[in-house]
């Protein structure tokens, strides 16, 4: 039984890595063994700092676009996902691309590019800048159109109503894609529900995971980067499902002291992209300030694995 003075931490189950994101942080370094450094990456190979700098330490060099990467050399598209015209300028370059977009990104494209033959005006629900969505709409630019949440709704223009489908950024609110398709149906009744639901298992996991712990917890710590959009719906979804406060930090080195005065219950989670060392750092730091009470709340079992990129495959098997 929690006493008066007992300080506890209850931590998600499952946090963390997702299998998208282990499957390329793995490309890359798998790569790094087989080829040896450099190897190049467009973009960050997932959203998170620490996973990015112990990358870069080992031999990957990151860059922002593939003109940067030398002809001829090795590059690894990132877990977001790219647009047909990155390949072809990777391949009018003579680069050899180790593609590790997320199999769940590429269910998406997919979706994109068979809706757009036949014709139908899509509707991406998701970010505007962000990476996947940029890859996803670049499959059929002439036919998908950005919905950027609720606000977005009322500026949609569709040439027929009745040939109209929603896809969505894979790491979005549940609840919020669902609001905003509800609104986008409203406009349009007859919209079409993609054949399989866009936002992947890993973030509806977490943050079906994160609802479980919030309406106990004082205190909500997501442990992410800030350019990770999963990381930061959970700060969103914990808030929502009663957290008095929720913070999302990089490590254990952002958690505030002052967050922790009059604090009972932390409830504790991390991003689809955190290696669980840095959830181990702030377990550590709570455990400093008294939170010595540990406890596991797991709301779904995972099980899901992806085979590493079949570029890599291809060499790996010829040693």
């Amino acid at each position: 039984m929690q006493t008066s003075a007992t300080r506890r931490v209850l931590v998600a189950k499952p946090r963390g890595y997702c299998a998208g994101v282990d499957r390329a942080v793995q490309a890359v370094e798998r790569a790094l063994e087989q080829y040896g450094a450099p190897i190049y990456v467009r973009k960050q190979i997932v959203h998170n700092t620490h996973v990015v700098k112990t990358l870069e330490e080992r031999g990957a060099v990151f860059v922002e676009e593939t003109e940067e990467v030398p002809e001829g050399a090795i590059v690894v598209f990132s877990a977001h996902g790219v647009s047909p015209a990155v390949h072809e300028e990777a391949a009018s370059r003579s680069l050899r691309t180790i593609d590790a977009t997320c199999p769940l990104v590429t269910k998406v494209h997919n979706e994109a590019k068979r809706f757009a033959a036949k014709d139908y005006d899509i509707l991406l629900i998701g970010h505007e800048g962000h990476e996947e969505v940029e890859g996803t709409a670049g499959e059929a630019p002439e036919h998908i159109q950005l919905v950027d949440g609720l606000d977005g709704v009322d500026g949609v223009s569709v040439r027929d109503p009745e040939k109209v489908v929603w896809l969505s950024q894979t790491t979005l609110s549940v609840d919020e894609t669902t609001e905003t398709v509800a609104r986008l149906r409203s406009r349009f009744p007859n919209l079409i529900d993609p054949p399989s639901d866009d936002i992947c298992y890993a973030t509806s996991n977490r943050q079906t995971a994160v609802k479980q712990i919030a309406a106990e917890s004082d205190l909500v710590i997501v442990v992410g980067s800030a350019n990770s959009s999963n990381s930061k719906r959970l700060v969103e979804v914990a808030k929502d499902y009663g957290a008095a406060a929720s913070y999302l930090v990089d490590d254990a080195s952002f958690v505030r002291d002052e967050w922790l005065e009059g604090v009972r219950t932390v409830g504790l989670t991390s991003g689809a992209s955190v290696p669980e060392e840095l959830v181990r750092g702030v377990l550590a730091k709570l455990a400093d300030h008294g939170f010595t009470e540990v406890e596991e709340v797991e709301s779904v079992q995972e099980s899901m694995r992806f085979a590493l990129p079949h570029e890599l495959r291809k060499d790996l098997r010829a040693v």
